[in-house]
């Protein structure tokens, strides 16, 4: 899924409605939100990829659990904006709730 996930990141149409869904407080610095969006995901592939090897797997874990929190804040405006992100816009209760069952499964990954 991690994997899958983020090569979307790199797709034009999915990746401009990604950068558009990056906070205000992160505009206007040095990187740009489609850098945010190719940088994510890096991380979301290679997490994904970190799972299936044994060695790097709590790793993978540890690091998607904060990609996860991360990418947050991202989803939670999208879910504020539904006529402009589209299915993208999974409402706030509903996308915490996928967040916490993944945070969950990749604990039980972990153990």
């Amino acid at each position: 899924m991690f994997v899958g996930m983020g090569l979307l990141h790199f797709l034009p149409g999915p990746g401009r409605t990604m950068a558009a869904m990056i906070p205000d407080r992160l505009r206007g610095t040095t990187v740009t939100p489609r850098m945010l969006v190719l940088f994510t995901g890096v991380c979301e592939i290679a997490g994904g990829l970190g799972l299936l090897i044994p060695a790097t797997r709590i790793a993978a874990v540890c690091c998607l659990i904060v990609f996860l929190i991360a990418v947050f804040p991202a989803n939670a405006a999208a879910a504020r904006q539904p006529a402009r992100f589209g299915r993208l816009a999974v409402p706030l209760v509903p996308r915490l709730i996928g967040q916490l069952v993944l945070i969950a499964a990749l604990v039980a990954v972990a153990i």
